[in-house]
């Protein structure tokens, strides 16, 4: 496959604002693929610019998990979970990169992004009993499972709703809410938060 600049007259994948003139793009690309990208690129390149606190290095990465979907698209569509199957990729190879400079995921260890972060989970943070430190909070959402660490990242640091969430990862909304309610179970668990009360319903008195 062949790689240059973009061309004048290039398609919109290749001129998309989400790629700076400088990275590459394959050319002649699929129109299911096309589409892919630009309906995929913003959140991935954001999933990666929070975890690397950059935009270079995001827009290296995504462009390294771009062309990883598109070598195995036939294969990622054959098997009916294509944005499950891509968001693996964009996991494995930001993590891999974190791993490979040994360190943790920009919001975690990265002020800006802690605060951005801190202010992104204040309502969160209000249903764990406001903490009276939040830096224990940052690397425990740093340890949840894929999927809930997912949702969290999205729902709550990037600030997509609830339900750009569920088709961005290829799930509906009730199984975002799911996920969201685990995680912030486990986070609770993790950083020996009191259960919050449920809510009881009680009849009026003197019926």
């Amino acid at each position: 496959m062949k790689y240059d600049d973009a061309p004048e007259g290039a398609s919109p994948t290749e001129r998309h604002a989400g790629l700076s003139q400088s990275m590459f793009v394959p050319l002649d690309l699929e129109v299911d693929f096309e589409a892919f990208y630009l309906g995929h690129h913003e959140v991935f390149h954001a999933y990666a610019e929070v975890h690397f606190g950059n935009r270079e290095t995001a827009e290296e990465v995504i462009h390294e998990v771009f062309l990883e979907i598109h070598a195995g698209w036939s294969q990622l569509l054959s098997a009916g979970n294509l944005e499950q199957g891509a968001w693996a990729i964009v996991r494995r190879i930001v993590h891999n990169r974190l791993d490979a400079e040994g360190r943790g995921p920009a919001f975690v260890i990265n002020g800006p992004i802690a605060q951005a972060l801190d202010t992104a989970l204040v309502t969160a943070r209000d249903k764990l009993q406001k903490m009276e430190s939040t830096s224990g909070l940052y690397e425990a959402i740093a340890e949840l499972p894929d999927r809930q660490f997912e949702v969290i990242v999205l729902r709550y640091v990037l600030g997509y709703p609830t339900a750009k969430v569920a088709w961005y990862i290829g799930i509906d909304d009730r199984t975002v809410g799911h996920h969201l309610r685990r995680a912030k179970e486990r986070l609770r668990l993790k950083l020996g938060l009191p259960e919050t009360p449920k809510k009881s319903k009680h009849k009026g008195v003197g019926a």
